[in-house]
């Protein structure tokens, strides 16, 4: 019955009330540090830009945008589980654009007009955040927003959202999300751009730059907070 009611409409919506207050009060009572200091200016140079994050670290991608400077939609999962998610982004003025980025045998999944959906709110003006790794691969970048960046003209940015006091989930992604009244850190990366008559050995070095980009920036968000990346060692699985 429980989950029945969490698959519904109404479920999910209510759900996604409660996780976006959750995420408001972690911001609102957490001390944040940054890299760059100055985050509005790096993400004004690039905007709008396609930002890429690690599956189990996307529960607080929305702290990294400055609101002054750009407008964001996030790919997120079709799937029923995943409502929840798309209903909180939608509360903390994220636009969720639901569907699947994992390449050809995700086209069932939505991933043809998720990219579509994609690269109109980039036509836009609007920055996209979308998971780098595909789906129960954890930390092993796809060639999903590689795509992207190469149909687009725009770059990617690794972005990484980390706390120092956190619930870690026993999941395949090892999930992580922040406890209130904590320290927070973010970090950007350099731009990744991928251009546009990419072959594909320029679009492998692309994704290895995408993979290494992020793994950089979580290490370094992890330091700066004190504390160790709990997915760390998930590719050495």
């Amino acid at each position: 019955m429980f989950n029945r009611l969490a698959r519904s409409r109404y479920g999910q919506e209510a759900l996604g009330f409660l996780l976006a207050s959750y995420l408001r009060l972690v911001q609102r009572t957490s001390s944040f540090v940054s890299a760059p200091a100055d985050l509005e200016s790096a993400f004004r140079d690039d905007t709008p830009a396609i930002g890429a994050m690690w599956h189990g670290q996307h529960l607080m991608i929305s702290f990294a945008w400055p609101r002054a400077v750009a407008r964001v939609a996030a790919l997120i999962s079709r799937s029923s589980d995943a409502g929840a998610q798309a209903a909180a982004l939608n509360r903390l003025g994220v636009i969720p654009v639901r569907g699947s980025g994992g390449g050809k045998r995700d086209r069932a999944k939505g991933g043809a007009p998720a990219l579509r959906g994609l690269m109109r709110a980039l036509d836009d003006g609007v920055s996209v955040a979308m998971t780098a790794d595909v789906a129960k691969v954890a930390r092993v970048a796809g060639l999903g927003i590689v795509t992207l960046a190469r149909l687009s003209g725009r770059p990617i940015l690794p972005i990484a959202v980390v706390a120092k006091r956190r619930i870690d989930f026993k999941s395949w992604d090892c999930a992580s999300i922040g406890l209130p009244f904590n320290r927070c850190a973010i970090v950007v990366g350099d731009p990744i751009r991928v251009p546009r008559d990419a072959d594909d050995d320029a679009m492998e070095t692309a994704r290895r730059q995408v993979e290494e980009g992020l793994d950089a920036v979580h290490a370094r968000a992890y330091a700066m907070v004190g504390s160790r990346d709990p997915g760390a060692d998930l590719r050495r699985r």
